[in-house]
């Protein structure tokens, strides 16, 4: 639903990523403009496409500029210096993503959330692959785990995030991986993420790049790496815990032999309850590292909003 102080608002700018679109940007500019949004608001960063997509976005009028590197990641690194504004949409320029959920983005940064994600719920058939929805569901799961969230959609190409807290990121990813990473730098500084559903649409370009599996591949390592940075006690806990699998497995080989077959297995034996010990002792120390980390996540949210109260009280 759109609002006459949305459409006007200097304070918000809407990001597009793109690169070789010329079958969709059109689409997706002229989209954002219908929903009331003024051509001020609406920013293209074009990774050098060779196919006329950044001179279709020029005759629109809109705003377009070169991105510094190459990849989504430097896109959207080239955004964050290119505004001035704390609200930043993105949406990608392949017309998947509807332009009437900018505004449910907005009401929820309104309200006071640092991430707002698309959650993309209604699927038109034929928009996504039945692998890439497997892939996604099995890359958020792992997600959820690592930084102890309750998401849905860790990987949607539409969201609204702060400036700021996109301007104290390092950027260590690249590519598809950059979303995963804004999700997990806002969730480990304190920052409030919350999702809303979205529909999601097949694209106009077929022939258009699409994620394939060395992808996906790439995005979970980069959020192993992740939980490196922001929380690696619970990754070294984590994959100490994982010794509790052999040791399982040894343990339940040497009962069998030892009940229905009759042979003892001491050396064996003591590797097994070593190996279960350790990592029964790991799972549990991997849990208490995720109970500090969201006390410390607490704390660190408290005091986010005492400064940004304070910061409104002062205008």
């Amino acid at each position: 639903m759109s609002s006459d102080d949305d459409n006007s608002r200097h304070d918000l700018e809407i990001i597009i990523p793109v690169r070789n679109e010329k079958g969709s940007i059109e689409y997706v500019i002229e989209e954002i403009l219908r929903e009331g949004f003024s051509k001020d608001q609406i920013l293209v960063v074009d990774g050098r496409s060779t196919d006329g997509s950044r001179e279709i976005a020029e005759k629109m009028g809109v705003r377009v500029v070169v991105q510094d590197g190459y990849g989504k990641a430097d896109a959207i690194k080239t955004a964050v210096r290119k505004t001035d504004a704390e609200y930043m949409i993105f949406l990608d320029g392949d017309y998947t993503y509807p332009a009437k959920h900018i505004y449910d983005i907005i009401s929820k940064l309104d309200e006071g959330y640092d991430l707002v994600i698309g959650w993309r719920k209604i699927l038109e058939p034929g928009s996504m692959s039945l692998i890439y929805k497997i892939g996604n569901k099995i890359i958020t799961f792992i997600f959820n785990i690592m930084f102890g969230t309750k998401l849905s959609d860790v990987l949607s190409g539409m969201y609204g995030v702060r400036r700021s807290l996109l301007q104290e990121m390092l950027f260590e990813t690249k590519g598809f991986s950059i979303e995963s990473e804004i999700v997990a730098h806002v969730v480990s500084t304190g920052g409030e993420v919350t999702e809303i559903p979205i529909e999601y649409r097949r694209r106009k370009n077929p022939k258009a790049k699409k994620l394939k599996i060395i992808d996906g591949v790439r995005i979970f390592r980069d959020i192993i790496l992740l939980t490196w940075r922001y929380n690696p006690t619970f990754l070294l806990f984590f994959a100490g815990a994982l010794m509790l699998i052999p040791g399982l497995i040894l343990g339940a080989y040497v009962a069998y032999h030892h009940f229905f077959v009759g042979i003892t297995y001491f050396v064996k034996g003591l590797i097994a309850i070593m190996l279960t010990l350790a990592g029964f002792q790991s799972l549990l120390l991997a849990i208490l590292s995720l109970y500090l980390k969201r006390s410390e996540i607490r704390s660190m949210r408290l005091i986010r909003r005492i400064m940004r109260d304070r910061k409104k009280s002062l205008f």
